[in-house]
This record gives structure tokens, sequence and C-alpha cells, in this order.
């Protein structure tokens, strides 16, 4: 009796792009994060902020908004569909 087939898990692919104060906390522009679905953008950031250890970009995405393809994301528990860019974008002086 063979085994029925698994399901192929489902895998989303998020260009994380840094700006600011978050680019030079992060030491990289921008980095690509794969997370199986469901995901959302908590799921994202978790995943960037664990290939750092020294808790700098962590203490500025705190403070940071969020677009999600151009469009601000207040959640973070927002559920990211498919292949997409997450912008990270700190608070900005003078406005």
């Amino acid at each position: 009796m063979t085994a029925a087939p698994q399901p192929a898990t489902q895998v989303v692919t998020v260009q994380v792009r840094y700006f600011a104060g978050a680019r030079a906390a992060a030491g990289v522009p921008e980095e690509t994060v794969r997370l199986s679905r469901p995901a959302t953008v908590a799921d994202a950031l978790a995943a960037a902020l664990a290939a750092r250890d020294d808790g700098k970009l962590a203490r500025v995405v705190e403070a940071c908004s969020f677009l999600l393809d151009g469009l601000a994301v207040h959640d973070r528990g927002a559920a990211i569909e498919a292949d997409t860019t997450l912008d990270v974008l700190p608070p900005f002086a003078g406005g």
C-alpha cells in the first residue's frame, strides 16, 4: 500500500525593504524571506529579525509603519496572500 501524496507546502516570498534608520539597523537595504502559508506581516518581520541577534532592528521595528505592496498596513496580523513587498518605514522627522 502506498501513502497518499502529501500536499506541497505553499510558500510565499516577501521582499523586505528597509528605509532610513531601519536600513541602518538592518545593515542591508533589503532581503528576501520565505514563509509557509498562511503568513502575516508579523511572520515576515519575525523571519527578518531572526537573522539578527543584536536587537537593533527589533527596537527600530517597534516604531515603524509598513507598506504591503504600496498600501499602508496598520495590523501586523494582516495576511500576506501572495509574493509581495513589505516596506519598513521608521518615523521621519520634519514632515
